[in-house]
């Protein structure tokens, strides 16, 4: 059977202790972009922009709220760690029958917050805050298969069940 993947289905945000009901209506996950640097020499023709493995960017999340609560003042704390669990249904095509299936996805995030945007006081309307963590930890579970694990304070890059910096780890 082959799925092809449709449409995030529906989500539920979680902090460390429980499910966050009506928080949010979106989440602006992270950008993962390696670091690079430029090769050029004899042997190349040009220059080749190489990823360093393991080594990312600034990788930032935003979380918006619809108002201002204890939960959005709570991820506010720059002396401590938020963490925050996105538990989703996947919307998918079985291709064989054409029927319409679903997988779990689970995105676990930690980081400290970086922007508070309070949003906007108007009667009868959502505020749309916002807060922009700086990502330090995120593991992307798919199916119940972990595809991607980065954990810059702890060395850990793993892709697809593979641990990228093994060979790396060994040799410092």
């Amino acid at each position: 059977m082959l799925r092809l993947p449709e449409l995030l289905n529906h989500f539920s945000l979680y902090n460390e202790a429980e499910q966050m009901i009506g928080i949010t209506g979106a989440v602006d996950l992270p950008e993962l972009s390696m670091m690079t640097d430029t090769i050029s020499g004899s042997g190349v023709l040009g220059e080749i922009e190489e990823s360093a493995t393991g080594q990312f960017e600034s990788m930032e999340m935003t979380i918006r709220w619809s108002c201002l609560s204890k939960e959005y003042f709570k991820a506010a704390n720059t002396a401590a760690t938020s963490q925050f669990t996105l538990r989703a249904s996947l919307q998918c095509l079985d291709t064989d029958t054409g029927l319409t299936d679903y997988y779990p996805c689970k995105i676990v995030v930690r980081g400290k917050a970086k922007t508070l945007t309070l949003g906007s006081a108007e009667g009868g309307k959502k505020m749309e805050c916002e807060t922009t963590l700086e990502v330090y930890y995120i593991k992307i579970v798919i199916d119940n298969e972990t595809v991607l694990e980065v954990d810059k304070l702890n060395f850990r890059y793993i892709l697809n069940g593979v641990d990228m910096l093994e060979k790396i780890r060994a040799q410092i």
